[in-house]
């Protein structure tokens, strides 16, 4: 996907690192992503729901909070408010450069940092909080024996997933004053609440109290299975996959162009995401899919493969040409399902076949009819299965012209 880095000035003053990820083609809506407690922009979680989310056609803007990553200023200095205040000048930006968030996502931390700034943003339209506090108080739990020397002291360091970060009093103070619930009954928002049963970190708990909080329209999706951090590659591209499915129904999708009305061809682009080892991302005019190989010989899993693609071109035009015919005669034919697979076969096993050498490749098509159609009707429904466009080329001599784009 398109990916622009840049910088934007926080609420402290300081150079905010900023990255934001786009659809390779028409953008839906826009989302802002908050990342979890002294992580950064470019952890995990982050980058590949924000990658994922931009291959399903919703551009997403991911940024260091002060001192973290490339951010400028020190972390001892911010505050879970300045945190706040910083994803509301994120989302000024936008509104400014682009177009004002209608999603907005966080993730541990950062999604009650969204929750509470989500009303600040009149915009946004669908909220997410993925693995989140109910209490931003959660956070002090990671470095509790520290807390009294901190108070006493005004400050102290602390070890954070194996690195030191120094805390103030004042984040402290901070934390404990937040009324985060008090939010979220006021959100006025749809929300969706995402949350793993086993999270080990953040309790399960504190998904049951965002979601009794909230108002309608809500939503609760169990993260079955995975750590809080995400940290397997399929849970954050589930995630991903359910923002996009949920948001649809409560944001405003930018106009897709009108549907082809002539018989000329239509380009179907294929590109690496860079993503993964072999992930594409696949464009015939407005629609969008991934393209992918298994995980056992390297890929993700992450969309259908290329023969999949193949066996889905014949099965569609199969059942489609099949349609066309039972409608035109009035057959009752109430549904077609055709099933698909693709093997090589040795040629000296294939009698009716020319070549009589070597490997061969079969496809396989099992194809159901439901409804009241006698045999003699069944039998000319599937002659006409033979005559779709699709069997006809796969069939044919076929003629492909490659060649280095200018």
């Amino acid at each position: 996907m398109p990916h622009e880095r840049f910088q934007f000035t926080g609420v402290g003053g300081h150079q905010l690192a900023a990255a934001l990820d786009t659809p390779d083609g028409l953008i839906k809506a826009y989302a802002l992503f908050a990342h979890c407690f002294t992580c950064g922009k470019d952890a995990l979680a982050a980058k590949r729901i924000a990658v994922a989310l931009a291959a399903k056609g919703i551009a997403v803007l991911r940024f260091d909070f002060t001192g973290l990553g490339s951010s400028e200023g020190d972390f001892a200095n911010s505050t879970f408010s300045s945190n706040v205040a910083d994803l509301v000048r994120a989302a000024d930006h936008l509104r400014e450069t682009h177009k004002a968030p209608a999603i907005l996502i966080g993730h541990s931390l950062g999604g009650a940092a969204i929750l509470a700034a989500a009303g600040q943003i009149p915009e946004a339209k669908a909220v997410v909080s993925i693995a989140a506090p109910s209490d931003p108080v959660h956070v002090t739990h990671f470095f509790r024996d520290r807390i009294e020397d901190i108070r006493t002291q005004g400050e102290g360091e602390v070890s954070l997933a194996g690195r030191p970060f120094r805390i103030k009093r004042e984040f402290l103070d901070d934390v404990a004053e937040q009324n985060l619930m008090a939010q979220v009954k006021q959100l006025h928002k749809a929300l969706l609440v995402m949350h793993s049963p086993v999270d080990d970190t953040v309790g399960i708990d504190n998904a049951t109290h965002i979601f009794s909080a909230a108002r309608h329209p809500k939503s609760f999706v169990s993260l079955a299975g995975a750590d809080h951090l995400l940290s397997g590659k399929q849970d954050a591209a589930y995630v991903a996959d359910v923002i996009g499915a949920w948001a649809e129904r409560y944001i405003d999708i930018a106009p897709q162009p009108a549907a082809d009305t002539g018989t000329a061809p239509r380009n179907v682009v294929v590109q690496e995401t860079r993503a993964g080892k072999f992930q594409q991302i696949v464009t015939a005019g407005p629609h969008r899919m991934l393209a992918d190989e298994p995980v056992a010989v390297g890929g993700q899993a992450s969309g259908p493969g290329p023969y999949d693609f193949v066996l889905a071109g014949l099965g569609a035009c199969t059942s489609m040409t099949m349609r066309m015919y039972a409608d035109r005669k009035s057959l009752p034919l109430d549904r077609v399902t055709v099933t698909l697979t693709h093997s090589k076969i040795y040629a000296k096993d294939c009698e009716e076949c020319e070549t009589r050498d070597g490997m061969l490749d079969q496809i396989e098509r099992d194809i159901t009819m439901d409804g009241a159609l006698d045999a003699e009707q069944r039998k000319k429904l599937m002659e006409i299965a033979d005559k779709c466009p699709v069997h006809r080329t796969l069939t044919s001599e076929i003629r492909i012209v490659t060649k280095a784009a200018e």
